[in-house]
């Protein structure tokens, strides 16, 4: 007679299921009852290693923020020039959140700064100033960067930023029936629609944009830093 060993329930297990649960549904299926479902347990049993379901976003939003501490890692020895570091790690960090298109909205709506984001803003702040960065620049260049330094761009106006992206087709149906009166802006966005094979995280956010925006700060960040 054969027997089935269950994994051991943990902290760990428990924030991979949440997260491949969020990828597979989005972020509204990751409930506590829901969670205690996919790993086969009662849901009173997940408060031994989870405070209830805004303890288990905060664990999931510096799981995301972990995770991307692990591709820089992965990446190999960071690069010698400041622009080039800082450009990597925030490529690096997009590439996490693509593939969890749930995590900006999670990230952004949490109302304490991860633990693990510490970290990575330390890196980019370290690798500015070793590049000749005054505190002070580097400090605007943070503000400037914003989201981006993790991978996205906070949308103006993201009506689903919890769930983690906008409803682009109802936005593109709302502009057009506003077309008479916003005709500039019609036209830039009928000639702006994304390709579909380029990743986008958001109404606007796409990689193409995200890339030409990161260069441009990182462009003036070093103009400013060779005038002083």
């Amino acid at each position: 007679m054969s027997t089935q060993t269950r994994a051991p329930l943990s902290r760990d297990r428990l924030l991979s299921t949440a997260a491949a649960l969020a990828d597979a549904e989005g972020l509204g299926a990751v409930t506590m009852r829901r969670l205690a479902a996919e790993v086969g347990v009662e849901a009173m049993s997940l408060y031994h290693h989870l405070p209830g379901k805004s303890g288990l976003l905060d664990s999931l939003a510096e799981r995301v923020i972990e995770e991307i501490a692990a591709e820089v890692a992965a990446a190999g020895p960071a690069p010698q020039d400041w622009r080039e570091d800082v450009r990597r790690r925030c490529l690096l960090a997009r590439s996490v959140m693509l593939r969890h298109p749930w995590a900006p909205g999670l990230v952004s709506s949490r109302t304490e700064v991860p633990v693990a984001a510490y970290a990575h803003f330390e890196a980019l702040v370290d690798s500015m100033v070793r590049g000749g960065l005054s505190y002070h620049l580097a400090h605007r260049a943070l503000h400037a960067l914003g989201s981006m330094a993790l991978g996205y761009v906070s949308e103006i106006f993201s009506p689903a930023a919890a769930g983690g992206s906008t409803d682009t087709e109802a936005a593109e149906e709302q502009l057009a029936a506003m077309a008479d009166v916003f005709p500039q802006i019609t036209a830039m966005v009928a000639a702006e629609l994304h390709d579909h094979n380029d990743p986008v995280l958001g109404w606007c956010d796409s990689q193409s944009e995200f890339e030409f925006t990161l260069d441009l700060l990182l462009d003036g960040l070093d103009r400013l830093r060779s005038d002083a």
